[in-house]
């Protein structure tokens, strides 16, 4: 490990101590796991402490573990993952925070924190229904208003539950019970006769 990624492993237990639940770094990058309860006071912690000063947040997403090969029943499904970067320290840090529930998954926003935030939990929300508390305004941002359920779950049928369609005698969009038969989508490999023989591309 680099002296550098010491020098920032350093700087975050002795600012945010126990608040730390897991420290790990990996190939050259350093990730902190925090609780849901202190999520928020970690947030300002990495922004306004000197020594860290994680002024930028780069991207936030959201994770679901629920096949995950280290997930045990135990374990919380849904986590909040957000990529710091401190341009006054030049380094970068990988922010975890699971959602104490997987029937209803919330976390706090970060918004007030890093503004840059806004549109990025909007889409964890609208992807994996992972809420944040305190969002300034948490709706959905890439599928449609009526959209049922959240896409990017791990358990979300493929063709989704309900399909759209106009409806001329009516005048107006309608929504109806899918029904594109499921099917298994295998991609078709075509070569010419003469492939792989000697002689021939």
């Amino acid at each position: 490990m680099s002296a550098k990624l010491e020098k920032l492993q350093e700087a975050l237990h002795a600012v945010l101590g126990p608040r730390i639940q897991t420290i790990v770094c990996d190939r050259g990058e350093v990730t902190i796991e925090v609780s849901a309860k202190d999520y928020l006071a970690v947030a300002f912690a990495l922004r306004d402490d000197p020594s860290l000063g994680f002024e930028q947040l780069i991207d936030l997403c959201g994770v679901d573990y629920s096949t995950h090969s280290t997930r045990s029943s135990s374990v919380a499904r849904f986590a909040g993952v957000s990529h710091l970067l401190s341009v006054r320290n030049n380094w970068r840090l990988r922010l975890r925070v699971f959602a104490e529930s997987a029937e209803f998954p919330v976390v706090a926003s970060v918004v007030g924190v890093w503004p840059s935030a806004n549109w990025f939990e909007r889409e964890a929300f609208d992807l994996f229904g992972l809420m944040f508390e305190g969002h300034p305004d948490l709706r959905r941002i890439l599928t449609d208003y009526g959209f049922v359920g959240h896409p990017f779950r791990k358990d979300f049928p493929i063709s989704g539950f309900v399909e759209m369609r106009y409806d001329a005698e009516q005048g107006r969009v309608v929504y109806q019970p899918v029904t594109i038969e499921p099917r298994e989508v295998t991609p078709r490999i075509v070569r010419e006769e003469t492939y792989g023989q000697v002689g021939h591309g």
